[in-house]
């Protein structure tokens, strides 16, 4: 098999049969995972999501040796406004495509969970199809730390899902904030939901998102609410033929459904595959691919510094101090930083 940035053969870390983490030798993670234990996913995702140093390196062996499995899965992005039906619609997206024979995850990106109490939880009950299939897995992302961190796990936790099989993975993300780029940044396709009959539909909605999305979904069309969503829809294309056209040259179409009554689901899918075929056939999705790889490299430079830099002993002695100085006015922000850093390098 092969992935995103590897070829089969790479070598793997030579301690492969000695380290040790939690009880679970490498191996027993990397044969759970490759042999879809759903078990071990779950207890490797957990130390993908830990804080301790020690059950962070084991991860990132376990991904490591993991790697030659991964890339072989369609990767959704999936945003939309508040009470637009996520949840509902990611449940029945996800009935059509195991009805087809896929193997979907499902992973959210909540950076506002640490601070609202975030719904996940909620919404993975609400997944009422995904919850209990066995061709499927719902994973909330950890709450709480800065988005980078969170993302970062996320698309770890799509490497390892990959490695356990699954062939379609959805990753959610509460549409508000950063965290459509983030999911943008670690996706092949990304949708996005909307809602009609709530006011004026463009209002509120950021040019950035709109630019991103390969596919605009009027959620919630049934009934007395059909024909709002129709002029919605004309309103997403009129909308829409005023942005640059996409790298990829793919024209985001503009579609309504209810997944309520799971009534345009299909469709949905028809053009995620045409978009797929397209890409396919050019250069775009594998250099996609290998430009996100580098992006997430750096990506991971910048947190892995971050933390190293604030838990340097140096920097933690003297860093209440210099932040009490910059809420007080008495040294600017720059400063501050910079006196940090030179703090740093002092021999």
């Amino acid at each position: 098999m092969t992935n995103e940035t590897h070829q089969k053969g790479s070598p793997m870390n030579p301690d492969y049969k000695r380290i040790k983490s939690a009880g679970k030798r490498l191996e027993e993670y990397v044969d759970g995972i490759r042999s879809g234990s759903r078990t071990v996913l779950s207890q490797a995702i957990t130390l993908v999501e830990s804080t301790r140093k020690e059950h962070r390196e084991m991860a990132g062996e376990i991904l490591e040796a993991c790697l030659e499995e991964t890339g072989n899965s369609i990767r959704i992005g999936i945003s939309g406004v508040p009470g637009v039906g996520k949840s509902t619609f990611i449940d029945s997206f996800g009935k059509l495509l195991i009805g087809s024979g896929k193997r979907i995850a499902v992973l959210t990106v909540d950076p506002s969970s640490s601070r609202s109490g975030g719904s996940i939880l909620g919404d993975k009950t609400r997944m009422e199809f995904l919850s209990t299939h066995p061709n499927a897995y719902v994973r909330p992302s950890p709450a709480g730390g800065f988005l980078g961190g969170v993302a970062r796990k996320t698309r770890e936790v799509m490497l390892l899902c990959e490695a356990a099989g699954f062939d379609t993975i959805v990753i959610e993300t509460v549409g508000v904030g950063q965290s459509e780029t983030a999911v943008h940044s670690m996706t092949d396709f990304f949708l996005l939901l909307m809602l009609a009959g709530a006011g004026d539909e463009l209002q509120g909605m950021k040019r950035g998102v709109m630019e991103m999305a390969d596919l605009v979904v009027i959620n919630k069309a049934d009934g007395t609410n059909r024909d709002a969503a129709l002029r919605a829809k004309r309103e997403y294309e009129n909308a829409l033929s005023l942005f640059p056209v996409h790298t990829s040259g793919w024209k985001p179409p503009v579609k309504i459904c209810s997944a309520l009554e799971e009534s345009g689901i299909a469709e949905l899918w028809d053009e995620i595959d045409r978009y797929l075929q397209m890409v396919r056939k050019s250069s775009y999705f594998s250099e996609n691919r290998r430009q996100q790889s580098v992006y997430w490299m750096y990506e991971h430079l910048q947190i892995q510094l971050r933390e190293h830099f604030l838990g340097h002993p140096k920097i933690s002695a003297s860093l209440q101090a210099i932040e009490k100085e910059v809420e007080n006015g008495t040294k600017s922000s720059f400063k501050a930083a910079s006196d940090l850093i030179k703090l740093l390098l002092e021999q």
